[in-house]
Formats: structure tokens, sequence, C-alpha cells
């Protein structure tokens, strides 16, 4: 009887202790509280729409527009002329540049007028006798006949006889031999183009000169020239005569250019178009490198967002009137290389101005009260 009463004491106890335990344990567990719902900030800016000048960026190096390399086309020594052969010598249109020795060739040139002297005063007796009414003009020439003075044009021939006498006796030959030489005699001095700035000089007074050699470079400093690459999708845009706004590296000087051609001819390796923009500043100097800003034409009803706004290439993200997140559906019709032109918004959509991370649509959102207005330009 007493196991009995001993064993049923147990169970009891065992019961109540698992009765306890589990009130123990029910006593320590807390309710977890409803997850919050978690809402993003975002920056937006309000659509206001205008024009917007698409502007092609582009850089180049200033060149004179008209520049030429002097050579030599004679041998001789180079002689001093009326100003120093140096860089930055500035000389008047017909001023001689530099002179080159041709004493000893324009020697050569006297004696071939000599032997024509010689010529034509042998033939006179038989023009006397053959040909008495063409024999006066042909005394006058001879009269005037000047072997240090440019050699003038022979008496025009009044028929065929004439010609072929005065012709057979070597004088026509004789005639254009010299006026050869008197060619090749005037390019001992070489004479400024126009008025202009020596910019490179190769050779020094008492040098010797020689055919083909480069002597400088002589440019015109009042008129430049840029040469600008740009993309093919580009070269419809641009027209001749627009303004060009430049500038230099270092952004501290600003000069007004204007395209003034376009290659119709695309460079088949960079897939680009030359434009050439005139310059007329004396600021400007030969070598600078420019970067250039070009307008090629304004989009209306249009607006410049940041690229990294563009989903898909086609659409951005707005905020609805219930802060939630959509995709509107856009035209990108101009890229550059951090913005984009895009068209197809309403003015006053609320369009999302910062890449929102994980964003998606219908998600909810809180506008930013640092928000501002879009601006088009």
């Amino acid at each position: 009887m007493r196991k009995i009463i001993l064993s049923i004491l147990g169970v009891v106890l065992v019961i109540g202790a698992i009765f306890v335990a589990k009130a123990i344990i029910e006593s320590n567990t807390k309710e977890r509280p409803p997850a919050k719902k978690v809402v993003k900030t975002v920056y937006v800016q309000t659509v206001d729409n205008g024009t917007v000048p698409i502007v092609i960026p582009a850089n180049g190096t200033v060149t004179a527009l008209q520049k030429n390399t002097l050579f030599s086309e004679v041998e001789g020594i180079f002689r001093s002329s009326s100003k120093p052969f140096r860089p930055g010598q500035e000389y008047a249109r017909g001023q001689v540049l530099l002179r080159i020795d041709a004493a000893e060739y324009a020697a050569i040139v006297r004696a071939s007028k000599s032997e024509l002297y010689n010529k034509i005063a042998a033939v006179m007796p038989d023009l006397r006798l053959d040909y008495p009414d063409v024999y006066p003009k042909w005394e006058t020439y001879l009269n005037n006949f000047d072997v240090n003075k440019s050699l003038a044009p022979l008496p025009k021939s009044s028929s065929d006889q004439e010609n072929y006498f005065i012709s057979g006796r070597g004088i026509v030959s004789g005639y254009y031999n010299i006026k050869n030489q008197e060619t090749r005699l005037n390019k001992f001095n070489i004479v400024a183009p126009y008025n202009g700035v020596l910019t490179e000089a190769l050779v020094t007074e008492g040098s010797l000169v020689r055919p083909g050699q480069k002597l400088g470079e002589f440019i015109d400093p009042s008129e430049y020239e840029l040469e600008v690459a740009v993309r093919k999708s580009f070269s419809d845009l641009l027209k001749v005569g627009e303004q060009v706004a430049l500038k230099n590296l270092e952004g501290t000087q600003q000069f007004q250019g204007e395209v003034s051609r376009v290659n119709s001819k695309i460079d088949a390796n960079s897939q680009t178009v030359q434009v050439f923009i005139k310059i007329k500043d004396a600021k400007v100097k030969e070598g600078m490198y420019l970067e250039a800003r070009l307008e090629a034409r304004n989009i209306e009803n249009a607006l410049s967002i940041p690229r990294n706004l563009l989903v898909d290439q086609n659409k951005v993200y707005i905020v609805e009137e219930n802060n939630t997140l959509q995709l509107a559906e856009i035209d990108a019709v101009h890229f550059s290389s951090e913005s984009v032109v895009i068209t197809g918004l309403e003015n006053g959509t609320k369009l999302i101005s910062a890449p929102v991370p994980g964003a998606f649509v219908g998600m909810p959102v809180e506008i930013s009260d640092n928000s501002s207005l879009a601006k088009t330009n």
C-alpha cells in the first residue's frame, strides 16, 4: 500500500514539475512587434520643359590659315636682307624675307642677253634688204636693249615669213631661254607674299643654301583655323557660319570662332568628320590647344538630365501622386558624356533626380524637402 502511495506521489510531482516549467517558459517569451514599413527618401525635380541647345564638345590645335613653308629652289650663300631673318620678325607684303647670293648666276644671264643682242644685230642687214617694213621696229628694240634690265618682249611678227626668218636665226629660242633664266634669277630673293611674321628660321647669314632645303616658316597672324574631329552622327547638325565658343585648357581665356568648312568625307578609322573653325583674335597664337563647344541645333520641349537616371535607355523613374515609383517612357534625343536630352515628359511631372538603389515599380517613397525644380539649360 505504501509503495502505491509513493508511486502516485512521484507521478504527481513529475506532472507538477512539467506544468511549472511550461509556465516559466511562457512567462519569458516576448511578443515580437509588427515589422515597420521602410520608406526611402528620394530627390525629385519638377519637369519644366523648354529649349535645350545641342552642344558638341571638341578640341584641337590652332594653325594659321595662311602659312608658307619656305624652301630654296636655288643654291648659293645666304646673305642678309633689310631685316634679320629671325623668328618673330614681321614683314610687310613684298619685303625681301631672305636673299641668296646671285652674283654668279646674274652674270650668266647677262651673258645670255649679250648673245641674243648679237644675234639680233647680225640679222639687221638682212631685215633692211628683205623685210624693210619690219626693220624699224627691230631697230628700236635693239636700241632699247639693256643687258642689266629685264628682257622686253620681242616685236610681234607681221607675217609668217618674218616669223620663219627670226625663228630660223635662233632669236625666239634664245629669248625664251633668257626669260627662263630671269625667272630662276628671281628665286634668289624670297619676298613676303602677305603681311606676316616669321615663326621659324633654319638658316643663318653666311651659310650655304642648297635646292630643296627648308629655310623657315612664314604665317599671317591675323587669321587662324582650328581643326576638330566630330562624330559622324553630328555632322548633319553642323552648319557653316555657326558661332563657336572657344577656351584654352586652363579656362582663363575665351575666344569666339565661326564654322568655316565641314568635310564631307568621313574618316574610315575613327568614324569622325573634320570641322574647321575660323578664328580672328590677336590673343590667339599658332599651336595653341583650344576646346570648342559647337551649338548644333535646339531641341524644343525637352529636358537635359544626367545619363545615370536612364533605365533601359528609354525610361526614367517618376513619383506618382500616391508617392510610389513608376517608370515613364521617354525619347532620348541626344547623348553627351555626362548628360542626355530627353523628350516625352509632361510639365509638372516629379522626376527622380538622383539614382535610387533597389528601385522598383510601386516602391513607396518619401520626397525630400531639398528637391529642386529641374532646369533645361
